[in-house]
């Protein structure tokens, strides 16, 4: 497997946190955005159903096990991370499905070209170099295909001085989106959504504990919205959820 210096440090950092069984300080705060993978499931849910179907740096397969109860015709699943795989493939062992585990580098990966219907992932462009994981994005995705990337964002001065002063909680190499980085993104796909979540209900957080049954996430996450949809107002966000097509 071919790795650049970057590739191979965010493969040490990602196994090391799997051998070492480390539960990240961050995940914590992930309920803050509760419904930006509410709509991420909702959109694979509706769209992976007999598809042929990547699940783009799948670290230890949490989320191709919720997307192979949806029916996709193929599932495979691809990380740098050995031991994020091999953790994969031991949760998955005893059950009876069809998720396909291999070692590979997302920015320079074996798959066939034309491969996929839906390639899908959940913080992981964000590890990459931007420009080579788009191309091979587009490389493997069929004519008419889709891609849908949760990423986090760092347009927010007070999330980044939070990350400034946690840099043992993340991988050196991380870089959370930029504004340019979502133009790149339309410069390189078609028809793309993007739409931004968690600023007031990470302000918030420990205010409610599950947001799935929260009238108060459910009404900051409506102010979310409306304050968010505005252009100004969008560097306030934490994460992003885009949606593209291959051109």
């Amino acid at each position: 497997m071919d790795l650049s210096e970057i590739n191979r440090r965010e493969k040490e950092f990602h196994d090391e946190l799997h051998i070492l069984n480390k539960r990240r300080f961050q995940n914590k705060f992930y309920k803050a955005v509760y419904n930006l993978y509410e709509d991420f499931f909702n959109i694979l849910k509706t769209k992976v159903q007999s598809k042929d179907v990547l699940d783009y740096g799948c670290g230890i397969g949490n989320v191709a096990e919720k997307v192979i109860n949806f029916k996709p015709k193929k599932l495979v699943a691809i990380d740098v991370s050995g031991e994020s795989i091999k953790k994969a493939k031991s949760e998955t062992k005893s059950k009876e499905n069809k998720i396909d585990y291999r070692v590979e580098n997302c920015e320079n990966s074996n798959l066939t070209s034309d491969a996929f219907d839906i390639i899908y992932g959940s913080g992981i462009l964000h590890h990459l170099n931007l420009n080579k994981s788009l191309k091979e994005l587009s490389r493997i995705l069929k004519k008419g295909g889709i891609i849908l990337f949760a990423e986090p964002m760092a347009t927010n001065p007070i999330i980044n001085i939070y990350r400034k002063f946690t840099p043992k909680a993340r991988s050196v190499d991380e870089h959370p989106l930029v504004f340019q980085d979502i133009r790149l993104i339309e410069s390189m796909f078609k028809n793309v959504e993007v739409k931004y979540y968690g600023f007031l209900t990470l302000i918030f957080f420990p205010f409610y504990k599950s947001p799935e049954n929260s009238k108060l996430f459910r009404f900051i996450s409506g102010i979310d919205r409306m304050i968010l949809k505005t252009k100004y107002l969008r560097f306030l966000a934490w994460s992003v959820l885009v949606k593209a097509e291959k051109n």
